[in-house]
């Protein structure tokens, strides 16, 4: 799990961030909400967790941002504010939880965990057969990941988004590795072998003589 911690105060980000990685947690620091911006554009997160009062760009304006572009990213707002006018502000850009600094470590690790446990339930539920997420480079079948290569991922998604086409080898070889791969085109046999093997469906059709095509069956 990728988790954005957005804390100014280098202390508490610095212990914070230390127990997260003691669950095991992805941890991404941000210093101010500009910058947490920017991290939000370029990498996916399972949940942030956001200090409110922060320099440049508060964290209800990064709070907000994340309801608009990345919804499926959990938010936890952590800050020292006590007023009910900043806590309803929160919940009314869909805040999943709102935790009054200073706080115990090992709560904040249990609201967490709670709010993820909630999200992965919720996905399983809503993505049913197969779903591919290019942001993050993973596909999933109902809600579960495939633990796929790289270049397996990438050829699944290429067939996946032109169902009716029949791909060439060649033509998939452009598309996954560009013009940098040098070799026999047979490579694309032997991903194709290896993904059918991960693929709890079999979606990927032989056109004889021709190459591949991606084959929507029932669930997908």
């Amino acid at each position: 799990m990728r988790i954005l911690f957005l804390e100014d105060e280098p202390t508490i980000r610095e212990v914070l961030t230390e127990y997260m990685k003691l669950q095991d947690y992805e941890v991404i620091c941000a210093q101010d909400g500009a910058q947490a911006l920017e991290l939000l554009k370029d990498l996916p997160f399972d949940l942030a967790v956001l200090d409110i009062m922060v320099p440049r760009v508060s964290g209800l304006e990064v709070l907000s941002y994340i309801k608009e572009n990345v919804p499926q990213t959990a938010t936890v707002m952590l800050t020292a504010l006590e007023d009910e006018r900043t806590q309803i502000q929160a919940f009314d850009l869909y805040a999943d939880d709102y935790v009054i600094k200073p706080v115990s470590p090992i709560i904040l690790l249990k609201r967490m965990e709670t709010i993820l446990r909630r999200v992965k339930k919720t996905r399983q539920q809503e993505e049913k057969g197969l779903s591919i997420h290019g942001d993050s480079y993973q596909a999933f079948y109902n809600g579960e990941p495939l633990p796929l290569t790289l270049s397996e991922f990438l050829l699944l998604q290429v067939l996946a988004g032109e169902p009716k086409r029949v791909f060439t080898r060649e033509q998939l070889i452009l598309r996954i590795f560009n013009e940098d791969y040098v070799g026999n085109d047979r490579i694309i046999d032997a991903h194709v072998k290896n993904l059918r093997k991960k693929l709890p469906v079999n979606c990927i059709k032989t056109v004889i003589g021709v190459g591949y095509q991606f084959q929507e069956v029932d669930g997908i």
